[in-house]
């Protein structure tokens, strides 16, 4: 069960301490609070775990400072939608949007290489009015001998050069806890003239350890991507263990499944989830394309697959896009046959507003057609 508290009903006001008094009183019933303090307004909710059952709920309604409360019934129980529960997970970073009902493209390099293809890709985003995108400093690898990431090393002149660029969100992978620390001190030391949002890779899914330690930081937002191998709810408890230590600013991403049955493709593409995650869950939804398809295949009409399953995934209401781009995709040292070149960016970012559009006029479509059959 959730109570969720009115706006600015924070710990020092009398109708808090009212509200926990109540509940102490209760047995077999323990509370945990958080907090989400916004720009303009704080939302405080309070989690009760135990025999929630035998509490009334239009009694706990009625406490002075409640909003409304929720019974939850999925596992999940801070990332999860519940019954009528509406509201979404949103979140600003750094001046960036997040939440159900946005988009944002993080186009980039899918593994750091050299300080002049870093400058060109950010340079070439800055041109097409993008503020965020992807870069690999931590790559795990398949193979033991292939290129692991520059790590640490690289990431001063990658933040300098997002600073000189406008870009405000670089997506960066990590895979150890130290990583998280590296990241935190070059950004100290640079001036933090960019922000990070931490990516958990489909490896690391169920690394719950590494979940804890970054769901316990609450200063970086998280993507964190469908595990393969494992079904869809065990990656969606992957994000509850992020959240359930404290950090909600969540994105959950699908970057097709580990299975020959996607073939050709690299894996099977997933994205018509899109819908369901943001059905069971409040959480903002990521598509990964480059990952899923992995080549610069294309059909008969001329358009590449990584841009077909792009605009499913969009037209199905993505809410970010994570896409491999390259100045030189033959000198990349990760993916560089599925990454896009620099002159494909404003045609892909093109194809995606016409995909976006076309999900705003089904969606208006679906209202209207509501509104008339009421």
């Amino acid at each position: 069960m959730i109570i969720i508290l009115n706006p600015d009903i924070g710990d020092k006001s009398p109708e808090y301490r009212q509200i926990l008094d109540y509940l102490a009183n209760k047995p077999n019933i323990q509370t945990r609070v958080h907090v989400e303090a916004g720009a303009i307004r704080t939302l405080t909710e309070i989690y009760l775990i135990g025999d929630t059952l035998s509490l009334d709920k239009a009694e706990i309604e009625g406490l002075p400072g409640v909003e409304r409360v929720v019974r939850i019934s999925e596992e999940y129980r801070i990332v999860g939608r519940h019954q009528d529960d509406t509201r979404s997970v949103s979140f600003e970073y750094n001046g960036v949007l997040f939440d159900q009902d946005n988009l944002n493209v993080f186009a980039g390099l899918c593994a750091v290489d050299t300080p002049e293809h870093v400058e060109k890709m950010m340079r070439a985003l800055r041109d097409n009015n993008q503020a965020c995108t992807r870069m690999g400093a931590y790559k795990p690898r398949t193979n033991p001998y292939a290129f692991q990431g520059h790590g640490a090393k690289c990431l001063p002149w990658v933040f300098e050069l997002a600073g000189k660029y406008g870009i405000k969100v670089i997506a960066m992978e990590i895979t150890h806890d130290s990583h998280l620390d590296e990241i935190r001190e070059a950004l100290e030391k640079t001036g933090k003239p960019t922000g990070v949002m931490l990516q958990i890779g489909t490896r690391n899914t169920q690394n719950f350890e590494l979940l804890k330690i970054v769901g316990r930081q609450r200063e970086l937002p998280v993507l964190l991507k469908r595990g393969f191998g494992i079904t869809l709810e065990e990656s969606l408890n992957a994000a509850e263990y992020l959240a359930s230590e404290g950090n909600r600013h969540i994105v959950f991403g699908l970057r097709g499944m580990k299975t020959n049955m996607g073939d050709p493709h690299r894996n099977f593409v997933d994205f018509a989830h899109v819908p369901v995650v943001k059905r069971l869950t409040r959480m903002p939804v990521c598509i990964d394309p480059s990952h899923s398809v992995g080549s610069r295949d294309h059909a008969p009409d001329g358009i590449l697959d990584v841009q077909h399953v792009t605009a499913q995934g969009v037209i199905a209401g993505a809410n970010m896009v994570l896409v491999d781009f390259h100045p030189a995709p033959s000198k990349a040292l990760v993916d560089g046959p599925q990454a896009l070149r620099l002159d494909e960016l404003p045609y892909f970012l093109e194809d995606i507003a016409i995909a976006r559009e076309a999900y705003e006029k089904r969606r208006a479509l679906t209202r209207r057609f509501q509104e008339e059959s009421k």
